[in-house]
């Protein structure tokens, strides 16, 4: 059965969390003398000399909309990895509690938990790349607060398997949450509008890559408001630049070419993906729901040099679990992906004339 207040740190629950100026005062004012700011002003002429929402109701609200989930259940962090941490600080105690990764995965959660002193537990993924999910369970103990899922999965691109995950949901009495940094990539819809079936479910998605965001640093985390209470409890008290929130309300405008510019990308995924499939050193293109393909080849270190060496860069994957001798190559423009794919013929033809 699931019991909130029995998975969050005591001193979390009893915390009073800080109240600044803004969480004080609410509606409009004509003179500000409350918060110890600059009243002569920002040399940008903007109104940036004055602290920002600190819980960002009005970007929140637009959000909202767009996600199609009450404003109340959205936390918005500086990205996915300020959700990634306060999760952990809100049910994890130090020294003592564990969270369960199915690796390969996303590399901050195990960074996040030993920076603060939890326990790691490791669940291969099996070959598939899908869930072990008995052996997940198996590895649940009585001081397990968290199961972390990455789906579509970093760095191997496919979606989970519903009914695997709804298996972890209900049988696992503490918190599942699910990374979808990649999940408007996917043919699959994620769990955001299910929600509202799983008490101990938290979702964390972002702006940095299908909006294409990344420097502006925004994230969000989806839950029920109990568990949003515990984030606003927890988090700085103005986390949200005036400039990211402006800018991001900006950018929610553009939802259409946002729409636009991701089914390109999936289109060039497409053709990235058979391209590199007929090249003589790749031996297998793994099917990606992400806006990356992971592949396996032939000398993938030295390939990696290669490209290094003509100005391209990918991601070296060939030391990870399951993923040996690997390449995670990220879909860029068509003629990125035309750069990429003539610099790796040349290498093959390289590799063939020095063998005759």
């Amino acid at each position: 059965m699931f019991d909130l207040q029995r998975l969050v740190r005591p001193n979390i629950w009893k915390l009073i969390p800080y109240s600044s100026a803004r969480d004080e005062f609410s509606g409009e004012a004509k003179i500000f003398l409350d918060a110890n700011e600059n009243s002569w002003g920002s040399p940008l002429g903007k109104q940036y000399h004055r602290y920002p929402d600190p819980l960002q109701h009005k970007l929140k609200d637009k959000i909202a909309r767009l996600k199609h989930i009450p404003a109340e259940q959205i936390f918005l962090g500086n990205g996915s990895d300020e959700c990634i941490d306060l999760c952990l600080r809100i049910f994890c105690e130090p020294q003592q509690d564990e969270i369960i990764i199915c690796e390969p995965t996303y590399g901050m959660y195990e960074v996040s938990a030993s920076i603060q002193d939890v326990v790691v537990r490791r669940i291969p993924l099996l070959p598939s790349f899908q869930l072990d999910v008995p052996s997940i369970l198996q590895a649940v103990g009585p001081h397990t607060k968290l199961i972390i899922l990455c789906s579509p999965n970093n760095p191997t691109g496919n979606c989970f398997l519903s009914p695997d995950i709804e298996t972890l949901l209900t049988h696992f009495s503490g918190i599942v949450a699910i990374d979808e940094a990649y999940i408007d990539f996917a043919h699959q819809p994620g769990f955001l509008q299910r929600l509202h079936e799983f008490p101990n479910l938290i979702i964390w998605q972002t702006f940095s890559k299908a909006w294409g965001l990344a420097g502006l640093r925004l994230g969000m985390a989806f839950a029920s408001v109990e568990i949003i209470q515990l984030y606003n409890k927890v988090k700085y008290p103005y986390n949200i630049s005036q400039l990211t929130q402006d800018a991001v309300w900006q950018a929610l405008d553009q939802h259409e070419l946002v729409q636009s510019r991701i089914q390109q990308i999936i289109h060039q995924r497409e053709q990235l993906s058979k391209a590199l499939q007929q090249l003589t050193i790749v031996e297998k293109v793994y099917p990606s729901e992400a806006n990356f393909v992971l592949v396996k080849m032939q000398q993938a270190q030295q390939v990696f040099a290669y490209l290094l060496q003509k100005g391209i860069v990918v991601r070296d994957r060939s030391r990870v679990i399951l993923c040996e001798d690997s390449l995670r190559i990220t879909v860029g423009r068509p003629e990125e992906n035309e750069a990429l794919l003539a610099e790796l013929h040349a290498y093959a033809q390289q590799i063939v004339s020095s063998s005759n």
